[in-house]
């Protein structure tokens, strides 16, 4: 099951990630006016990178490269990507609790992949 296509998925979560990451930036900040808090390049950005996330994505749902599951268990490594940019860039903690979910995580995509 792994293949070109399981890397393209990596990808395409990061960049979603990377997005996500974009958009948070821009609402820690103050705009002095709702035009430029909606159109600046942090968030142009990261709607931009959202979009091309999709379109990744989208490739990777033709049964000959993951197929419908396939894709839907490798999205919740973005919830991974999301926390290591998250203690990268915000200086946030990754909790006991955190680091259980990604253990969860991880245990359920290897699972797939071998009994899948």
């Amino acid at each position: 099951m792994i293949n070109k296509f399981f890397f393209l998925m990596l990808l395409a979560e990061l960049i979603a990630s990377t997005s996500q990451v974009l958009l948070k930036k821009s609402a820690e900040k103050n705009y002095p006016n709702i035009i430029r808090e909606y159109l600046n390049a942090l968030v142009i950005g990261g709607y931009m990178l959202l979009v091309l996330s999709m379109v990744l994505s989208i490739f990777c749902y033709d049964e000959k490269a993951l197929g419908y599951m396939g894709v839907v268990v490798m999205e919740p490594v973005g919830y991974i990507i999301v926390m290591v940019m998250s203690r990268i860039f915000f200086k946030e903690k990754i909790s006991a609790k955190k680091l259980a979910g990604v253990v969860l995580i991880l245990s359920g995509i290897a699972v797939f992949n071998i009994l899948g």
